[in-house]
């Protein structure tokens, strides 16, 4: 069975690779020269004519979200529509937490794509994927220094997990059979508020943390003074009002049964850091 995984120079395309090693795997990449121990193709989801034949012979396609916010259905599209003229046999997708009914901003463009997936003719499985724990620790220096994580998620919780973790479920579900027509809401085995998540990097690093609830047009404002570009800005503070409401807390267990262990906990992945 030939596998190819799209989006194969990114964080999570990487590790699923990793977690690949050993099967009949194939990368896509719109820099296919920067990918070493597997075939690379060229396939760039804003040039439709790159991926059909990126996807010729491919038995199960894991086909991993593009990244641009506001860009990704017509992108989304040309990935299904160049797979169906491929003939691929399979499609991973990976999507978010209720996709077809989250009020996350950034959640209609997968809620369409399921769609057209499930219009295309081919079995699909969707990977309804939680936020990161390294949604949290990009800066997790600066946190540290000042003390404070500011957000606008009150005291929703969040079924995050690591990026690991999540390659490992799609790894399992791309080599295996049985998940045709299938949905997993993945996440982690726990889900934490902001302020338990400032009181774990407390305790981590020995200083004093706290979390900082902001108004919506508060937080987006500051996250632009951080070099966040207005329109993401305001996408990410008004996820943070939909987690305030419950849009993450998801905990099903989906996500330690595919990989056969316990998720990694917060706690965990701070003291890997």
């Amino acid at each position: 069975m030939t596998i190819t995984v799209t989006g194969a120079t990114g964080h999570l395309g990487q590790l699923i690779l990793t977690e690949l090693k050993g099967y009949d795997v194939r990368a896509v990449a719109r820099r296919p020269e920067a990918i070493e121990g597997v075939e690379a193709r060229l396939g760039d989801y804003d040039r439709p004519e790159t991926l059909a034949s990126a996807f010729a012979g491919t038995d199960t396609l894991v086909f991993i979200s593009a990244s641009e916010v506001g860009r990704r259905e017509a992108q989304h599209r040309a990935v299904i529509e160049a797979a169906v003229e491929a003939k691929v046999g399979r499609i991973v997708y990976t999507s978010i937490t209720h996709a077809d009914t989250s009020p996350i901003p950034i959640a209609p463009e997968h809620k369409t794509t399921e769609a057209l997936l499930k219009d295309s003719g081919i079995p699909y499985t969707f990977l309804r994927n939680n936020w990161y724990f390294e949604n949290y620790t990009g800066n997790l220096a600066g946190t540290v220094e000042h003390g404070v994580v500011i957000g606008s998620a009150g005291d929703g919780r969040i079924a995050a997990a690591t990026r690991a973790d999540y390659a490992a479920a799609t790894a399992v579900v791309a080599r295996t059979e049985g998940h045709e027509n299938k949905i997993y809401e993945l996440g982690g085995d726990q889900a934490f508020t902001m302020s338990e998540f400032a009181e774990a990097v407390a305790q981590r690093f020995g200083k004093p943390v706290a979390y900082q609830d902001l108004p919506v047009a508060d937080y987006a404002k500051a996250l632009e003074g951080f070099g966040v570009p207005s329109a993401f800005a305001d996408v990410l503070a008004h996820s943070d009002a939909a987690i305030a409401k419950g849009a993450l807390d998801v905990v099903t267990g989906d996500l330690s049964r595919l990989i056969g262990r316990p998720t990694i906990t917060l706690a965990e992945f701070l003291r890997q850091l």
